[in-house]
């Protein structure tokens, strides 16, 4: 029998009755890769991701982020074998606003029919009737947040919201300006973007969110397809016994309240260390040795 662990606590998504544990699991490395092609095609021990997603849920994860461009489709049909029919208290949370092309480029699909198609895709490759959070992942840089208006897609996701399609809304790879122009159109449950260690461009704006009680979802928490490498951050590792990943997931689960993890794994092994992190406390003299690395050490 799998032992369920403590995953830092709950939080409650602001306007609903949604309440996940605050370490959750990112889905993206269920996929394959072709070549160059990454997050694409089926994996190669599709039964191995079948496994880890169930032993993420037999953990006591209820939260956990996909999107219908991993693969494409391929992500979200393996949700489905894994976990349908689903928990009562498992949050799937997706993602629109991208399409994949031939060559495995990721290219902005942000048109009416692009999104609609979309929350119908992630719909019947899911097997549910409604979304219960989708992300718009804003598309005018891929690598990080650069401004633009939003207001075209966000009004389209409401408009489908009020249709009975999707439950709340949150954004991906956003600025604080795109933050405020979407909750003026519709509630924003959560913002995810890239944060971690090392990469702190969204310290004040995670300050406003928690304020606000808006989740935060670092994507890339352990650094992504390059992950993190650091002196001070081993030897803190070394000193807590713990592993680096460890330490880093648990620096951001001490960072703010409202930071909910997503730490993605195609491996039982490295979901179980993921998971680990969650009890992980890092004394506070320890802390500011870590809140120093940023700016002095970067993702190699």
């Amino acid at each position: 029998m799998i032992e369920q662990i403590d995953l830092a606590g709950g939080f409650t998504l602001p306007g609903t009755s949604i309440a996940v544990n605050r370490m959750g699991y990112g889905a993206m490395q269920l996929a394959g890769r072709d070549g160059d092609k990454l997050v694409w095609g089926p994996p190669r021990d599709v039964e191995g991701a079948i496994a880890v997603l169930r032993e993420a849920v037999a953990s006591g994860t209820n939260h956990i982020d996909t999107a219908d461009f991993y693969g494409p489709h391929v992500t979200n049909q393996i949700i489905r074998k894994a976990l349908s029919p689903y928990p009562d208290d498992l949050v799937i949370v997706t993602k629109l606003g991208a399409r994949r092309t031939k060559d495995g480029s990721w290219v902005p699909a942000f048109s009416r029919e692009d999104l609609t198609a979309a929350v119908h895709d992630n719909l019947r490759n899911l097997g549910l009737d409604v979304l219960d959070v989708v992300n718009l992942r804003s598309m005018f840089s891929i690598d990080e947040p650069a401004e633009g208006s939003i207001e075209g897609p966000i009004t389209v996701l409401a408009e489908l919201q009020e249709k009975g399609l999707v439950r709340h809304i949150g954004l991906s790879n956003v600025t604080a300006a795109q933050i405020a122009e979407a909750r003026q159109i519709a509630p924003i449950v959560c913002v995810q973007n890239m944060y971690n260690l090392v990469r702190r461009t969204d310290d004040a704006l995670i300050d406003d969110l928690a304020r606000d009680g808006i989740a935060y979802v670092p994507f890339f928490p352990l650094g992504g397809f390059s992950p993190l490498q650091s002196t001070a951050l081993s030897e803190v590792a070394a000193q807590l016994e713990a592993t680096p990943m460890q330490v880093a997931l648990a620096w951001l689960l001490q960072r703010s309240p409202n930071i909910l993890l997503i730490p993605g794994t195609s491996s039982i092994e490295h979901l179980r260390e993921n998971l680990k992190a969650a009890t992980l406390q890092i004394p506070t003299e320890v802390l500011s040795n870590l809140d120093a690395i940023n700016g002095h050490e970067k993702e190699i």
